[in-house]
């Protein structure tokens, strides 16, 4: 069994020397130590959608949504873990139906009514590969899909055909990203994020497979038959499983080894 333990930037720093110095936007990513309610002179702004227990981006500031939110119908919305990921870091700023600024502990009380999909550890993990500078999207969410039709100003997942069909996975899927947000199990090992490392050229259009699939272990490690059922599952793509616990987030992954026949 392999383990690693990415508890700072310099667990990473060979995947990180290719990223571009200039690029302020990534930069604000690069540390291990965020802290809460950063400020910036150009925020991004969003309307929380509570239907869709999603932001939905209404003013774009800033290099950071090349590799951040999914894209439906030329629109893009954040889930939970990335909007409060970039408030804390002040680079976006969350309004709700009336126009009303959402302060941060709104937002944390969002995410922990349950509606999202999301729970603090799993946020976690995800502010944690974020700030190390990794491109982090949710596992079996699509970052985008053309050619869906709806009208002008539907935001509900609910009330009629064409906002049923807003954040549809695919043409032929009637899904949504709500619903397959709240169908991720929360068990003892439950599948979270598709993780690509920090590059420059990742296209939401075509992103490519990740360099590996994230599992969140919550309780006891998984077993052997969960390890090679995902072996299977996975195939060539890598996967890796993490465990938070007191807020330190640890990740490990298992290999197998042949043990020498003794006489």
């Amino acid at each position: 069994m392999g383990s690693d333990d990415w508890g700072s930037c310099s667990d990473n720093e060979d995947y990180l020397q290719d990223r571009n110095e200039d690029d302020d936007e990534e930069d604000c990513y690069s540390s291990g130590f965020l802290s809460k309610l950063q400020f910036r002179k150009d925020s991004s702004k969003a309307r929380w959608v509570d239907d869709l227990a999603m932001a939905e981006v209404v003013e774009k500031k800033g290099k950071m949504w090349v590799t951040m939110g999914i894209v439906r119908n030329g629109n893009t919305y954040c889930s939970i873990e990335e909007t409060l990921f970039l408030i804390e870091i002040g680079a976006l700023h969350v309004l709700d139906g009336n126009d009303i600024h959402l302060s941060l502990k709104e937002l944390y009380e969002k995410l922990s009514n349950g509606k999202s999909g999301c729970y603090w550890e799993l946020f976690e993990v995800y502010k944690h590969l974020r700030s190390l500078g990794y491109v982090v999207g949710r596992h079996g969410i699509p970052w985008s899909v053309k050619g869906q039709q709806i009208k002008s100003g539907t935001c509900s997942l609910e009330g009629s055909q064409e906002s049923n069909e807003m954040l549809e996975m695919e043409p032929k899927d009637e899904n949504s990203v709500i619903e397959l947000f709240n169908n991720m199990q929360i068990t003892d090992v439950s599948r979270a994020f598709n993780v690509y490392l920090p590059n420059s050229k990742f296209r939401k259009s075509s992103p490519g497979d990740p360099s590996f699939v994230l599992y969140i272990s919550r309780c006891s490690p998984p077993s052997r038959v969960e390890i090679e059922a995902l072996e299977r599952k996975h195939g060539a793509i890598p996967f890796k499983f993490c465990h938070v616990e007191n807020g330190r987030v640890s990740f490990f992954s298992f290999a197998k080894t042949d043990l020498p026949v003794l006489p």
